[in-house]
């Protein structure tokens, strides 16, 4: 089986890692500045669950023709019309790609690019960042990754892949329903960056405030209901945990969002916020509090952009 993976940052980088050393033939697409400091410096992953360096095979352009089995992509939401067009030439008529974004929205766009047959489903979860030399650093020791077919026609090579991941650790399943796991982690993540950007703190510091636990709870239920209405309604047991660790006392989780927030980067604010709302719209849904959250965000935005136009 012949990978392909957009990107050598976090996600991109700690699966390409693990997958290489457990001899899978991998590549990275990458850009230009990236493909050097990987030929200087190799790709580096530091991680309580074991440090990692492999010297990879780059490319920084697709020639036509030039398929991969399957094309695993790992861009920032906001960069997926230029990633898309980057492994246009490596989706072949047998080839599968497997998107590794937050959210539901890029279905959409990738289906209709590629067709639907050729679109699996992927969800990750665990917290990484490039140092500035642009090694990976893994911040916890959690590293679930769920891959999953949404078509018969791309079963058997998701089934593959997926012996392929279990080999390297337990933490990567295989799913049945993988558009509903893609769905309970948008629940989660919506209200644990919405709630940590808008009061640009940590989980537990907001549940020490007047009305933390509230705001909480209620973007949880306002989530919860979006997924309802869009036919994927989170399990009470999903609920149950994700409000379990959204009000753990004294916690010290935030998003990746208020990261970038914090390092004036561009955010998946309209990916995740603006494509919530505006299928609470549809299904005529009042969520206040998502909107409370979207508004703030967009806000960031607008100043962001600015600030970068603005003459030096």
């Amino acid at each position: 089986m012949r990978i392909l993976i957009l990107g050598a940052g976090g996600i991109g980088g700690y699966f390409g890692a693990r997958l290489q050393q457990a001899g899978a033939d991998v590549t990275f697409l990458v850009r230009p500045a990236r493909a050097q400091q990987l030929r200087d410096h190799r790709l580096r992953l530091y991680s309580p669950l074991g440090d990692l360096q492999v010297t990879p095979e780059v490319l920084t352009a697709v020639d036509d023709g030039m398929h991969f089995d399957v094309v695993i992509l790992s861009c920032k939401a906001y960069d997926l019309a230029s990633a898309i067009d980057a492994i246009a030439p490596a989706v072949g008529p047998d080839s599968v790609v497997l998107p590794l974004l937050n959210g539901v929205a890029h279905l959409d766009a990738l289906d209709a690019r590629f067709g639907r047959t050729r679109v699996a489903g992927g969800v990750a979860h665990l917290a990484l960042t490039l140092d500035e030399a642009g090694g990976i650093r893994h911040l916890n020791a959690t590293q679930r990754l769920i891959t999953g077919a949404r078509s018969t026609a791309h079963a058997p090579t998701m089934d593959s892949l997926g012996r392929v991941l279990a080999s390297i650790s337990p933490d990567y399943t295989v799913s049945a329903d993988i558009e509903q796991d893609m769905w309970d982690k948008l629940t989660f993540i919506s209200v644990l960056a919405g709630a940590t950007c808008l009061m640009r703190a940590s989980i537990g510091d907001i549940l020490l405030t007047r009305a933390g636990r509230h705001l909480i709870e209620g973007m949880l239920r306002e989530s919860a209901a979006v997924a309802t209405a869009c036919g994927h309604a989170p399990a009470a047991e999903k609920l149950g945990a994700y409000l379990g660790q959204l009000t753990e006392a004294g916690s010290t989780l935030t998003a990746s969002m208020l990261r970038d927030m914090r390092r004036g980067a561009p955010t998946e604010a309209d990916h995740i916020f603006g494509d919530l709302t505006r299928r609470a719209d549809a299904a005529a849904l009042a969520t206040p509090l998502l909107d409370l959250a979207t508004s703030h965000l967009q806000t960031y935005e607008l100043a962001r952009r600015r600030e970068s136009a603005a003459p030096a």
